[in-house]
Formats: C-alpha cells, structure tokens, sequence
C-alpha cells in the first residue's frame, strides 16, 4: 500500500514555504542519476528559480523538433546527507515530479525505491494536500509581465474572418481583442506575407517582385488596426514565415543575402507606418538595417525557434545588445541555462496550436501559468488567434477561438478564450511578478502579480496530465490532487480584507463546463485566505473589481457551404485583395483590373506569383486556390479561364483531398487545358496520373470557358459549352473541396466562376 504522501514514505523534509522561519532538518542534498542524463537537485540560482528547474542547454528527448521518444526505463536514486535542505516544497515532490530540460516528469526514482511498478499515464492519488504560501512584495519583484497574445499566420489562420459580414466580425474581433470583455489580448503577432504555403494556405507579399511594393494586400493590416481600435495598448509584432522568391535569388534560403532581406522586413515596417498608422512594435530583423533606416523603436525577438539564439548571445556581444527577447516556440514550459545568462526577456513566442475544447483549454490555462513558473517566461503567445480557415486544413480549430463560417455568420466562443481572461482582464503588461515558487504542494501552479500600487492578481490552475496536454512537445505524467492553499498576503497587500473571484472547471464527462465565473468578493481574515481547490480548476484572485464577462446575443446557426456559389469579381474597389472564401494554398490569387479587356473581363481574379517562394514546407509545383465544402462529392464547377502566357496553364478541379502544408500531395479530378492546344484530366495536382488527354484547341490569350461534372464515379468536361471529355471513371477521393489553378507559377486570370453542389 503506497503511503498517504512523500513525507509518510521518508523521503522529505517538513518545510514551509514564504519568508518564515524553517525548523531543523536533516543535511540532504539529492542527485538523481538517469541514464544518458544527470541531473542536481542544486539551490544555485543558475540552475533553478525558486524551486523551478531549468533545463541544460544540450538536446533532451522528447522535446520538439527531437522527434519523441520514451522516458527512461531505468533510473538510479541516490540519497548523499551533506548539507541542510533549504529548497521549497516543491522540490520535496522530485521523486515524483521531476521535470527534465524537455518537460518530462520522472517517476522512475521513486517507483524504484518503493519496490514499486509505476506505468506510464498512471495519476496516483496520495489523498488532500495542504499548502502554505506566502505573498510579499517587501522583497521586491522578479520579472516584468509582458502580456499574453496570439498568431495571426504562419499561415492565412484568419483568412475566413474578414468575409463576416457585420455585427459578427466585429463581435468576433471584441471577444479577441477589447478590454474587460473576452481574451482582452495584449499582443497581437501577424505574418508578413511571403507568397508561400506557411500551414494552412499562403498570405500575399507587400513585394511580389523585388521593384513591386504594395501595402495593402492581405488582410493583416486591416486586422491590427482592428486590434488597436479596440485596444491602443496592444503591442504589434511582425514575423515572416516565408518569402517571395526573388528574395533568395534562386535559392530556398532568405539569409543569403541579408541586406536584400532586411530591406523586405524594415520595408514591411515603414509601410505599416506610412501607410496605415500602425507602429511596429517587435520583429525579427538585422538591428543596423533598421538604425540606417530611422526605425529605433522597434524590438528584435530572435529566433522564434529553440532557444540556441542564446549560445551566439553569449559569445556576441553585438548580437546580445541587438536582441531585446530571447523567443521561443514551444518549450514545454521550460526554458535553458544559456537563455538564462542572458539577462534577456525570454517569451514563449509561439505555443499552444491545440485544439479549442476544453482540452485545448486546459493546456492553454497549464501553460500560461507554467511558462513563467518553470521557465520565466513572461509572454505566451498562441498559435493561432482564431480559427478562421476551413476546418479539414490542418490543425482544424486550433485558435482561441472558432469563426469559420462567413457566410452563416455563425461563429463560436470557445474555451480557451475564457481562460486568457483569468489572466489578461487583471493584469497589464509591465506589472511585475512576486518572487513566489508557484508551484502548489498538491499540484498544479500559481502565479502572483501586481502592478506596484497596491493592486494584486494571483491566478491559480490545477491541471491534471490528462486535461492539459498541448498538441507538442510531449507531456509526461505528473500528478495534482484536491488539496487546501493557504495564503499569507504580507508587505502591502497585508491590509486587504477581500479579493474579486473568478472561476473556471473544465468538465470533461460531459458539456457543462463552467468558465470564467465571477463568484464576487472572498474575505481575507488577518492577511490569510483559504482555498479548496479541486481538479481542473482555474481561479483568478484579484483586487480588481474591472473583470466581466461580455456577450453578444447568439450568432446565426451553423450552416454549410452553400451548395449553389458563384463570383465574377466584379468589383471596383474592393476592401481586401483577395476574394471571399478562396483560400490559397500556393500562389496568390489577387483583384484585378484587366485594362486590356473594357468588357466582360474588366474585373478578374488573377494568380500572381510568378516564381517559387521561398519557403520552409513542401510547396505545391501548380498554384492552387480552394474553396467551398469539404464533403461536396456531387458537383459542377465553371470558370473562365485567360492564359497570359505560351508555356502557362489552367485547370479546375473538384474533391481535392488536401491542402495546408499537405498540398503538394492532394488528389482529385483535375481538369487542365494547355496553350498548345491540348487537355488532360488527373487525378492528382502533380499532373502524374493522367486519365484522359486530348486535343481541346485552347491558345494563350484568350478566354475559354471550362466546367467539370462529378457524379458518383463518373467525371465530364465542358469547353465554351461543349462537352470535350466524358465518361472517365474517378472512384477516389470521394469528396473534397472545388479549386482553381496554374500549371506552375505564372499569371492566368480567372473570371465567372460558379459551383453547384447536390
């Protein structure tokens, strides 16, 4: 029978946490031996922020970007008496929750000494906890909060949102982005568009071609300055994740060059203050090229990957002194040695990309609490800010919230949106975390902040494994149980009498989750309250009396695509760049006013990418738009199709299968007409499997009009009204979106283009 805690088995010592005096204890200090990995349980500073371990700078297993693998089978536990043991709770529990450079917990060390066989996801429950906390601001600050935000890109995440037709997207951007009434976010990181395939489609380039500048394309202007309408404190950081192709002159590398790739960025800056007001607040850039250029406000955040940025800081002192934060993308809530010796801010610069349930939510309330307790993280920001593309591209629902539906104009709040309210309607960026361990006797975190004036916020989470693993880096078993907290609010806050209650449980038995509750007023008796906290819980204490909880009434129902569609671009000056509901995925598919043609054609949709991107994902070879339902299986797609050039090519297409960073692979019924006259059908968007060919008489330079008929296994083709192609056997895939497309990267217009789904 295992025994009721650690302290029962003889493994620790009885210490307190706070300021107070500790009793006597026996001189101990742990060293716990794995294989392929040692690891002190060491009170130096260097090595672990009150209780926190930091992990070394060498690769762990496990750990993103690693590959994944298993813990340990093994481990080797050594117990040497030699010093007192001054650490706090929190390191009394590394028997059972040791956290490796990588996240990992351990349990092995402890299941040895027990005799005992521990199975990996097993949660044991060694009865309700008490813990003792104490709160002081006398002792100064750690670090300054710098706020929680989220992604738009990487890429073309919010690509459905600005179709919404009004009141919703402007609710949807309140839930997102106004103070005191949803996510209240505090950062706001946009893609600079590269021309390229960045997740789940490609955002369009200020500068397609190297003397093309243009700072109106897209959509992610219009979203920041959506954001600072609604807050003007919001900070705005840039990020490219790809390139257009002339950067890398041939190549799929950016840096080659980095004058001609730090000009793009900075120009991206300037245009944003030129021609949209908006002051660029971070970004990742060389610090010279923005010095020559007048540009001295904006910070550098490097290198928005792991964390080796920090081993060049050390040895470089100009590159230290350029670099404002030190970034991360997905850490696992832990940070490294060298970014420590830094003395930088350190960010998780990207995390989260988990689904939106309350699992999603879950990871979300684990890591914003996590990141600065084990890492010192003081920003978190999720990728992505809400998911506004087609749900079957990858990472499906992956936001803080969900709005994509633009033509029901249904969207819905989800979890994940509360749980950023526990922390962002009572903090603000620059107030300043208290020098507390945050890690609660029974499980589970807590963060404690305050603003310097007397106002404190301490938001507390009691995730357990199961409810709170994020998408990546892996998580290892850990283990919280119900337990009782007790705070003692010393120095300033010694005088409160209550603090404002907010509170969320994550139910994962059935739909009745309650999130972001207030529960009014709690007393506080003498400096001292008392908490019952249970699983899965989510608790903001604070002296702000600012929180609420804002709503909309509900939005229209969900509904599909509509199975009867059609554009013809008509449209004089339209608001965005691209049209309503294609989603590119390689290629940019752009407004366009066809001078050339003062007729039918005046107004077209035109693919303007005209050389590979450089890019980090696999690419498609033939530029392609999607659109629609993915479930259509039945239908008929039109479009006028124009090619400009001799060695060009067009193609429409219905059930493509994939997109997002999948695109290269995708499958279908594609039908595609050549300039030199000839056709062919494929079932795949590489052109590979041809399953009819033919003579069509299609030329360059001249409108045609293509329709492709799918019912059940049977596919036809249509030329200016005339049936080109009939009876082709298509048995797979058996639904997927309509789509449009070039042979490879070259200029062709689109016009009329229509689809009828039964």
């Amino acid at each position: 029978m295992l025994p009721s805690s650690p302290k029962e088995a003889g493994l620790v010592a009885n210490v307190t946490k706070g300021g107070e005096k500790k009793p006597k204890h026996p001189p101990s200090l742990f060293l716990f031996v794995f294989p392929g990995q040692v690891t002190q349980a060491s009170r130096d500073p260097a090595w672990r922020r009150n209780g926190a371990p930091v992990a070394d700078a060498s690769p762990s297993v496990g750990h993103e970007g690693a590959g994944g693998a298993a813990c340990c089978c093994c481990c080797f536990f050594l117990v040497a008496f030699t010093q007192e043991l001054r650490s706090p709770p929190s390191s009394r529990s590394f028997f059972l929750r040791r956290e490796s450079p990588s996240g990992k917990m351990w349990l092995c060390g402890l299941a040895l000494l027990l005799g005992l066989s521990v199975e990996w996801g097993v949660e044991a429950s060694w009865g309700k906890r008490s813990g003792t906390y104490w709160l002081d601001d006398a002792a100064g600050p750690t670090r300054e909060f710098d706020g929680v935000g989220a992604v738009s890109g990487g890429g073309a995440t919010s690509r459905l949102l600005v179709n919404y037709p009004e009141p919703y997207r402007s609710q949807i951007l309140d839930y997102l982005f106004k103070p005191n009434f949803g996510a209240a976010l505090q950062i706001l990181k946009v893609e600079i568009g590269g021309d390229a395939q960045s997740t789940d489609g490609t955002e369009p380039s200020h500068m397609h071609y190297e003397n093309d500048e243009n700072y109106f394309r897209g959509y992610e202007w219009w979203l920041m300055k959506e954001a600072k309408k609604r807050n003007p404190d919001i900070k705005l950081i840039g990020l490219p994740w790809a390139f257009p192709g002339w950067i890398g002159k041939g190549e799929n590398w950016p840096y080659k060059y980095p004058d001609v790739t730090a000009y793009y960025i900075v120009s991206w800056i300037a245009g944003a203050k030129k021609f949209h007001s908006l002051d660029i607040d971070y970004v990742g850039v060389l610090r010279d090229t923005m010095d020559r250029m007048g540009i001295k406000n904006v910070g550098i955040i490097a290198a928005d990957g792991e964390w080796e940025i920090a081993n060049a800081m050390l040895v470089n002192p100009y590159l230290n002194d350029a670099v404002e934060i030190v970034g991360a993308h997905y850490p696992g809530t832990t940070t490294v040695l060298t970014a420590l010796q830094t003395h930088k801010k350190l960010w998780s610069s990207e995390d989260y990309s988990t689904f939106n349930n309350e699992l999603g939510a879950g990871c979300w309330a684990r890591i914003l609490n996590q990141n600065f307790v084990n890492g010192n993280m003081t920003a978190t920001i999720a990728w992505n800010l809400v998911a506004s593309y087609y749900e079957e591209l990858p990472f499906g629902r992956s936001g803080l919230m969900t709005a994509q539906e633009p033509w029901s104009g249904h969207y819905t709040v989800s979890p994940p949106i509360w749980i950023t309210a526990h922390t962002t309607q009572f903090t603000l960026p620059g107030w300043q975390y208290l020098q507390v361990d945050g890690h609660l006797e029974g499980g589970g975190s807590f963060v404690a902040l305050t603003d310097g004036q007397g106002n404190l916020t301490i938001i507390i989470e009691t995730l357990t494994h199961g409810h709170s693993k994020c998408i990546r880096p892996p998580l290892f078993p850990f283990i919280v149980t119900p337990q009782k907290a007790t705070f003692h609010l010393k120095g300033s806050f010694s005088k409160l009498q209550a603090l404002q209650m907010w509170y969320s449980k994550m139910e994962f038995s059935s739909s009745n989750s309650t999130l972001f509750q207030s529960l009014g007023p709690i007393k506080v008796c003498e400096g001292v309250l008392t908490l019952s906290l249970g699983l899965d819980e989510i608790y903001t204490l604070t002296t702000l009396t600012t929180g609420h909880k804002g709503s909309f009434e509900d939005p229209p129902p969900s509904q599909p695509f509509p199975s009867k569609y059609q554009d013809d671009f008509n449209i004089r000056n339209p608001p965005f760049s691209e049209a309503p509901n294609f989603a590119d995925q390689t290629g940019v598919f752009e407004y366009f006013v066809n001078t050339s043609d003062p007729g039918e054609h005046t107004y077209t949709l035109r693919q303007v990418v005209t050389q590979r991107p450089v890019t980090w994902v696999a690419d498609a070879e033939n530029t392609i738009s999607v659109l629609g339902n993915y479930k259509w299986v039945n239908l008929t797609i039109t479009s006028d199709i124009y090619i400009e050039s001799e060695k060009g090519g067009a193609f429409i297409a219905g059930r493509v299968d994939k997109a997002g960073i999948y695109i290269g692979g995708a499958k279908g019924v594609f039908f595609w007409v050549l300039p030199d006259g000839t056709y062919r059908v494929t079932d795949d968007l590489n052109g590979n499997n041809i399953l009819m060919k033919g003579l069509s008489g299609v030329r360059a330079k001249a409108w045609h009009t293509l329709t492709l008929i799918l019912t059940g296994s049977n596919a036809s083709g249509m030329l200016n009204g005339y049936p080109l192609w009939e009876n082709v056997t298509v048995n797979s895939p058996e639904n997927g979106w309509a789509a449009i497309g070039t042979r490879s990267f070259e200029f062709t217009q689109f016009d009329n283009f229509q689809v009828k789904a039964s």
